[in-house]
C-alpha cells in the first residue's frame, strides 16, 4: 500500500488491537476493577459497579476517578485489576512475523500498565519487536485519547508524527493523533462503545484482520 511506504514508527495499542477481542480479557478486568472499589469503599457490589461505571463515563477511566475523589495511590489499583488469566490470547506466531518485517520500530501505546503489556506480548510471543512502551504511568494517568499524552508519546520516543501510523481498536482513540499528523488504522470491534467515530475522516484505514493489513503492505 503505498500510502504507508513512508511509515516508519508503528504505534499499536495493546488490549483488543493486538489480539481478538473474542478473547474477553476485559471482562477479567471488569470483574477486579468492581472488587477492588468494594473493598476500598465499602460498598456492594452493586454499588461498587455503578460507581465503577460514573467514574469511566466522567474522567475517562475508573482509575482516574478514583484518584480524583479518593485520592488513590494508583499501583495497587493497576495491580490488583491487571492481575487476570491471559491463556484466552494464544500465541501469534503470524503476528510475531510480520512485527519482524515490517521496516521501522514499533511501540506500545496503551491505557494498561506496562507490566500488564509486558504479560501480553510475551504471551503473543511479540516482545522482541518493539522498541518501548507508553502506558498509563508514563501518561500521568491521563488516559487516551486525551490529546496531552499523544504529544507526551512522541517527544519521549522522538517520533516525527508525519512518518508514523497508530493502530487502535477504539477509534476515537485516533483522532488526537490524527490532527498531530499520524496515520490511522481502526482494528474493527463490534462493540457499540469501540466503534464510536469509526466513520470519521481521522480514520484513514479499517481491518478486521490486523496481521493480513500489515502483510500486504509488505
Amino acid at each position: 500500500m503505498r500510502a504507508l511506504n513512508h511509515i516508519q514508527s508503528w504505534v499499536f495499542d495493546l488490549d483488543n488491537t493486538l489480539y481478538p477481542a473474542n478473547s474477553n480479557l476485559f471482562s477479567q478486568v471488569d470483574v477486579r476493577m468492581r472488587e477492588f472499589i468494594s473493598n476500598l469503599l465499602d460498598l456492594d457490589g452493586d454499588e461498587a459497579r455503578k460507581l465503577q461505571k460514573k467514574y469511566f463515563r466522567d474522567h475517562g477511566t475508573t482509575l482516574r476517578g478514583l484518584m480524583t475523589h479518593h485520592n488513590l495511590d494508583p499501583k495497587p489499583y493497576l495491580d490488583y485489576v491487571h492481575d487476570i488469566d491471559i491463556s484466552p490470547i494464544d500465541p501469534s506466531p503470524a503476528l510475531a512475523d510480520v512485527l519482524a518485517d515490517l521496516p521501522g520500530k514499533k511501540y506500545i501505546f496503551t491505557n494498561a500498565s506496562a507490566g500488564h503489556a509486558e504479560r501480553v506480548m510475551d504471551r503473543l510471543g511479540i516482545e522482541a519487536y518493539f522498541a518501548g512502551i507508553f502506558d498509563i504511568c508514563d501518561a500521568d494517568y491521563r488516559p487516551k485519547p486525551d490529546p496531552k499524552i499523544y504529544d507526551q508519546f512522541l517527544e519521549k520516543f522522538d517520533i516525527d508524527p508525519k512518518q508514523a501510523i497508530m493502530v487502535e481498536d477504539m477509534a476515537r482513540n485516533l483522532k488526537p493523533a490524527a490532527d498531530l499528523g499520524m496515520k490511522c488504522l481502526w482494528v474493527e470491534t463490534d462493540t457499540d462503545w469501540a466503534r464510536m467515530g469509526s466513520d470519521e475522516d481521522y480514520v484513514h484505514h479499517k481491518t478486521d484482520d490486523l496481521v493480513g493489513f500489515l502483510k500486504s503492505l509488505l
